[in-house]
């Protein structure tokens, strides 16, 4: 399954860069913090949830300003611009009327649009969210984490990556430490975190009419499972399902139960494993190189081969893993390998 690349015009002058994949009825996804269309596609165990998603529906995701792909905004971070930016990502995309879940910090971005804009959502997931920002994490771990954010990044990205994705493998972890900071500036960062800790959409739930699923694992590390039972809460008639597991991050962990719920919810049948693409021995060795920060020159001189056949080497592992640079090609080969 592949993605395609589009832009949209958002809020303050940006660009927003969204993508696309699958095909059927629109399914929109509202990410939590940071967000990549490259690198998450490039990691192996967040492209599985995507493809399981875009399975029987036309998955469209979308980077927010100053985040991944998209450039920032001539205006501060805030929660009205992420609300800006759907509907930019929305109008570009033609559709009107649309399944759409929230993820993390998402799931009140979600939660507020389908309350002011009933007639547009089919459905409602909420995953791992809250409603009320202030009460996900106590005032003084709130500083503490935003003031890390802003002044050591490295050093945040490691000890996030362990908060939101403890059951995450040696190389998962590294290459998601190793995502976020390549998704978004410590400044970027830390304005939406702080919109997140401040995020109060609680008078709204109310007002949502679209059926609505809130799926929260028991021991969350990130989001205490008692934020996403007061958002289910909320909402008249939402179902609450509460899953085993401690990870944040919804690719990481017991994903199949999660799927499973998704699409049942969304009518769709249970999905059977893809197959994830390989690379032979010798382009996983031209991958570990593209990691190691090698030119093509570099790679054949490495190798013994001429710098057209590792340029050649290149082309194959890109069309093989969909991906459209090198960067996905080294964020691949450190998920897949390990930190070093």
């Amino acid at each position: 399954m592949g993605q395609r690349i589009l832009t949209a015009g958002g809020p303050g002058g940006a660009r927003i860069a969204y993508a696309v994949s699958g095909d059927g009825p629109p399914l929109v996804y509202v990410s939590g913090w940071l967000s990549h269309l490259e690198l998450s596609w490039a990691l192996p165990a967040e492209r599985g949830f995507y493809e399981a998603l875009s399975d029987g529906r036309r998955l469209i995701r979308y980077d927010k300003p100053g985040c991944g792909l998209s450039p920032a905004a001539d205006e501060p971070f805030s929660f009205g611009q992420e609300l800006d930016t759907l509907r930019a990502v929305l109008a570009a995309a033609g559709i009107d009327r649309f399944d759409l879940i929230g993820i993390s910090s998402g799931a009140a971005v979600a939660a507020a649009w389908a309350a002011e804009h009933p007639a547009s959502v089919s459905r409602l997931i909420l995953y791992g969210g809250w409603a009320f920002g202030p009460d996900v994490a106590a005032p003084e771990i709130q500083t503490h984490v935003l003031g890390l954010v802003r002044q050591h990044w490295g050093l945040a990205s490691d000890l996030l990556g362990n908060v939101f994705a403890p059951d995450a493998d040696a190389g998962s972890r590294a290459a998601f430490t190793r995502y976020q900071r390549e998704a978004a500036s410590a400044e970027t960062a830390a304005a939406m975190l702080l919109t997140a800790y401040r995020t109060d959409v609680l008078d709204l739930l109310g007002r949502i009419a679209a059926p609505a699923l809130v799926v929260h694992r028991e021991r969350d590390r990130a989001a205490p499972v008692r934020e996403g039972r007061r958002l289910a809460d909320g909402i008249p008639g939402a179902r609450f399902v509460v899953l085993p597991g401690r990870s944040h991050l919804p690719y990481i962990g017991e994903v199949e139960p999660l799927v499973r719920e998704i699409r049942r919810f969304l009518g769709l049948p249970v999905r059977r494993r893809g197959t994830v693409p390989a690379l032979t021995a010798r382009q996983r060795e031209v991958a570990a190189l593209i990691a190691a920060g090698c030119t093509n020159r570099e790679i054949g001189a490495r190798l013994g081969i001429a710098e057209r056949s590792a340029e050649a080497h290149v082309e194959r592992i890109r069309l093989r893993m969909d991906f459209r640079s090198r960067a996905q090609i080294a964020a691949w080969y450190v998920a897949t390998a390990g930190p070093e």
